[in-house]
């Protein structure tokens, strides 16, 4: 599958330092640091799902630190308001005149620590800045910084008080990452690591946020053969003929596993896509954009277990420009 010849060293090389800075806070997490480069690539937004004390809040914080861009952390609860996160038009009594005061969201990394806590009408309002970049406050609209990207945290754990995320909701997030509990001599590292001053207040940027945008066209540029499109469209079409969902992957979950493929490739130094590459972040991708029967749930089956049965049915179909 020949690339088209673009030049992806800049974007490995970027990723690299990023991650290698990120390291030296979170112990053990490489692969939950690249799907967020990865995210960043590709102008997507994270869903990050896990119980509390497993990393989320210090990942976010490194990765904004390694890129020398603003960060904002905005604690999720039923009696946020949706001004709170976007800002409030105040009126200046010296010139007669309602000024905008932005809010948290001005910023090139957000952190919404335990999304699903916060009200819908509060949720709702990061639709229109994670899919179209700007937010309207009383009518007049605002553009957001770039790079920008949301983090959002959630517990699987604990949903008493919470409001889950809908459906449209969570279709714009690019990526659901979990990080997962560290092994036993990771746990060890940690300790030794952490008993001291935390690394995170040492963390210096090894990048500059502006070298991002310069990238993603490269990550644009990487070659996917028809054979690996098909591939990736049969996943998706997969997902909606199951017979264990109400509902399959959205055509934004095509476009997201076709782009992360797309940063994943040129993360590996590869100018061009290979079916490993969809087989390997399908899961990331297109999982939390199901909806599983009830009946299905009741005997068990996940997103996770369907998605697995998708990737082992659907095969690699080899054309001519294979």
């Amino acid at each position: 599958m020949p690339g088209q010849g673009v030049d992806v060293e800049p974007v490995k090389a970027f990723a690299e330092r990023v991650i290698a800075n990120v390291e030296t806070v979170l112990v053990g997490k490489r692969d939950a640091i690249e799907l967020l480069v990865i995210a960043l690539l590709c102008e997507g937004h994270v869903l990050l799902e896990d119980v509390p004390g497993t990393g989320k809040t210090m990942l976010a914080r490194a990765l904004a630190a390694s890129l020398g861009v603003s960060f904002r952390r905005i604690q999720c609860t039923p009696d946020l308001l949706p001004n709170d996160v976007l800002g409030v038009s105040v009126f200046n009594r010296q010139q007669g005149v309602f000024e905008f005061r932005p809010g948290p969201i001005f910023v090139n990394v957000l952190l919404a620590d335990e999304l699903n806590r916060a009200t819908p009408r509060t949720q709702s309002a990061l639709l229109e800045a994670m899919q179209e970049r700007q937010v309207t406050v009383d009518g007049k609209t605002h553009p957001l910084k770039r790079p920008f990207l949301v983090l959002a945290t959630q517990n699987p754990i604990e949903y008493e008080g919470t409001f889950p995320l809908p459906e449209a909701q969570l279709d714009r997030f690019f990526l659901r990452v979990r990080l997962g509990y560290l092994d036993l001599e990771q746990e060890r590292a940690m300790l030794r690591r952490l008993r001291g001053e935390h690394p995170i207040s040492q963390v210096q940027p090894v990048v500059q946020g502006e070298d991002l945008l310069a990238l993603q066209p490269r990550v644009a540029a990487v070659h996917v053969d028809e054979t690996v499109e098909t591939y990736i469209l049969n996943i998706v079409h997969a997902t909606r003929a199951h017979p264990d969902l109400l509902l399959g992957a959205s055509p934004r979950g095509s476009l997201a596993l076709y782009k992360a493929a797309q940063a994943f490739a040129a993360l590996r130094g590869r100018d061009y896509v290979l079916p490993d590459d969809v087989k390997h972040l399908a899961p990331y991708v297109l999982e939390h954009r199901l909806i599983v029967r009830p009946e299905s749930q009741l005997r068990g089956r996940t997103g996770a277990h369907i998605i697995a049965d998708v990737l082992e049915r659907v095969e690699v179909s080899l054309g001519e420009s294979a």
